[in-house]
């Protein structure tokens, strides 16, 4: 059964050949069930391989479909490697991504575009696939550029709206910033160490480079800069929120459940590159730290449903790079796991809500809606306490293990565990602060309300992710293995004073949230009414002002040139010769009269002209 892991990117591949071929053309009835067939088909390929692969004890499996290129002792090959790791990664794909896709083809099933919106889904699940199951840095490459891309069309999916074709182009721009670092990365690791095939370039890094080593610093760090682009964290975080564009089963897809946790993957599958640079490593935690603290508190100021949930998505990767600074690998990959089941909850229980409301996403023109959506109800109470770390939700087990895994960290750890805890207390307060807007309170709603719309379509899902977001903190990530040698702390003795601590936070934040938006035992007006808390909350929604930064120092200095240039100064030069070659042509032109005397007087003339110019010479 191993041997058919090529059939993991094959079937979505062939579902968007299928679907892209045929011009849009197929009927919904057809291009449905190819779309979610497709990735159907690929996770119950994926259960069985993880079934047999677990079951046979052995550390990783490797499976070389055909040779790629041959240039001569370069040769990446279709190659796919699975182990602990990539197992975990193969089914959150093709297991959350065929739960969305199902989803998706209640939620877009009255747009014109149909097929198409499902050929770039299955192009994206493909191209996710070969990122994770490559056992070679160019594989990974191939399939890394390629979710780059899929996000870029679902993003602008609904492209006749300018500020869509906007937010897709800043999120491809903005990635691909990351991307250059990482592919300059990938030069770097060849030319120092022969190889980009995974496992040997981590064995030959750890023989060739000592700790500290000066290739292994700057190596680790053109990685990370790819992570950092792809994954969303500071300084490259600013693409994502506006990428809520795309239609909403594209953000629980790219934006919650894959893409952004592609970064993740990154950092842990070269771990041992990361282990050889300290300094970069502390590094990845202190920029997750930051990312999550930032983006909780610009969460608790956006009114639209969609951006809330996608700042979140930020601090929860945020959270998940903070794992893999200080070293506790399998928490990060747990958290991953989970945060792919409870975000996808929300994102798709939000795209309801929307549909349900004629496509409002204002929280604030909400309200009331337990009663008349009584699943997306229990989907967002559900999504929201597992994201806030509830104890003995899914979310709870993995945070529990980041943050104390942070503790442990000699000299930092405390701060990181503190600042880590500070997160926690705000993702409370946004969390359900979007709750209790939206789902309770006065409705606020101007239009009719339809009920639960989807059809089991969307319902079922739903259910579905309710389920694992509640009892997918007790499944077994494999991943010893993975990290056995380098796993930082395998277990961790704290005093129950810690872990009361870390209950008691979160905990604090909901009630805080239901104080101001539930009971209105306090007023937000009133807080608000100071001019100090009205600059902070103007800061935090605009991102902490990153889009302003980068507006002023990259792009209207670029929009400038590019004005001052619009007919192009080197374009000139080249049409000036153009106008003289048209001109010393059009002189030539008139010579030609068709004229037997004109002819023989100037062939005469110049004779006369060579035989002078000969004599005088």
């Amino acid at each position: 059964m191993l041997e058919l892991i090529w059939l993991l990117p094959t079937f979505p591949l062939l579902g968007f050949l299928a679907l892209v071929l045929t011009g849009g053309t197929l009927p919904k009835q057809i291009a449905g069930p190819i779309g979610a067939g497709s990735i159907g088909l690929s996770f119950a390929v994926a259960a069985l391989i993880a079934m047999e692969f677990i079951g046979s004890g052995e550390d990783y499996f490797v499976y070389e479909a055909w040779t790629w290129m041959s240039v001569g002792s370069f040769s990446p090959g279709f190659t796919f490697y699975l182990d602990g790791l990539s197992t975990v990664m193969m089914l959150v794909i093709t297991g959350v991504g065929f739960l969305i896709h199902l989803y998706a083809t209640g939620y877009m099933a009255d747009d014109p575009s149909f097929a198409r919106f499902f050929s770039y889904m299955n192009l994206f699940v493909a191209a996710m696939l070969m990122l994770v199951l490559g056992d070679n840095l160019v594989l990974l490459y191939l399939g890394w550029e390629g979710v780059g891309l899929c996000s870029y069309l679902l993003i602008g999916f609904w492209y006749t709206n300018p500020a869509n074709g906007y937010a897709a182009r800043k999120a491809f721009v903005v990635t691909r910033i990351g991307d250059t670092s990482m592919a300059i990365g990938l030069f770097l690791l060849f030319a120092q160490l022969g190889t980009l095939n995974i496992q040997d370039l981590m064995h030959a890094a750890e023989g060739e480079w000592e700790v500290g080593s000066g290739y292994a610093v700057a190596a680790a760090l053109l990685l990370l800069g790819g992570a950092v682009g792809k994954s969303a964290q500071l300084p490259l975080q600013t693409w994502l929120p506006d990428a809520m564009a795309g239609p909403t089963p594209i953000s629980a897809l790219i934006h919650a459940a894959t893409m952004v946790t592609a970064g993740v993957y990154l950092i842990a599958r070269t771990h041992i590159l990361f282990e050889l640079a300290p300094s970069v490593q502390l590094l990845v935690a202190w920029i997750g730290l930051a990312t999550l603290l930032i983006s909780g508190f610009t969460a608790m100021t956006q009114s639209d449903i969609k951006r809330v949930l996608a700042y979140s998505t930020v601090s929860q990767i945020g959270y998940m790079f903070l794992g893999l600074g200080v070293g506790a690998w399998s928490a990060s990959v747990f958290h991953l796991m989970t945060h792919a089941f409870f975000k996808a909850l929300l994102f798709l229980a939000s795209g309801t809500v929307i549909l349900s409301l004629h496509h409002e996403q204002n929280i604030f023109k909400m309200g009331a809606l337990r009663k008349v959506l009584p699943v997306s109800f229990a989907s967002f109470l559900i999504g929201s306490l597992a994201l806030t770390a509830f104890p003995f939700t899914s979310g709870y087990f993995s945070k529990d293990e980041i943050l104390l895994g942070a503790l442990a960290v000699e000299g930092v750890g405390t701060w990181l565990w503190l600042g880590g805890l500070i997160g926690a207390f705000f993702t409370g307060i946004y969390t359900f602060r979007l709750f209790f807007i939206v789902f309770f309170g006065e409705s606020n709603v101007k239009h009719h309300v339809d009920k639960e719309v989807g059809g089991w379509h969307m319902n079922g899902p739903l259910i579905i992710l309710m389920i694992l977001a509640l009892v997918g903190g007790f499944i077994h990530v494999p991943v010893e293995a993975v990290f056995s040698h380098g796993e930082a702390h395998d277990e961790h003795h704290v005093s129950g004073l810690i872990h009361g601590i870390m209950i008691a936070v979160p905990l604090i934040g909901i009630g805080i949230s239901y104080l101001f938006f539930m009971s209105k035992t306090f007023s937000v007006e009133k807080l608000m009414a100071s001019g100090m808390a009205q600059s902070l909350h103007k800061f935090w929604l605009g991102g902490w002002g990153f889009d302003t930064l980068y507006n002023t120092l990259f792009v209207n200095p670029f929009l400038f040139l590019a004005r001052i240039n619009r007919k192009d100064l080197i374009d000139r030069f080249y049409a000036l010769i153009v106008a003289l070659s048209q001109a010393a042509n059009g002189m030539i032109v008139r010579t030609q009269t068709g004229s037997l005397r004109w002819y023989a007087l100037t062939l005469v003339a110049g004779l006369v002209f060579i035989v002078t110019l000969g004599a005088l010479l």
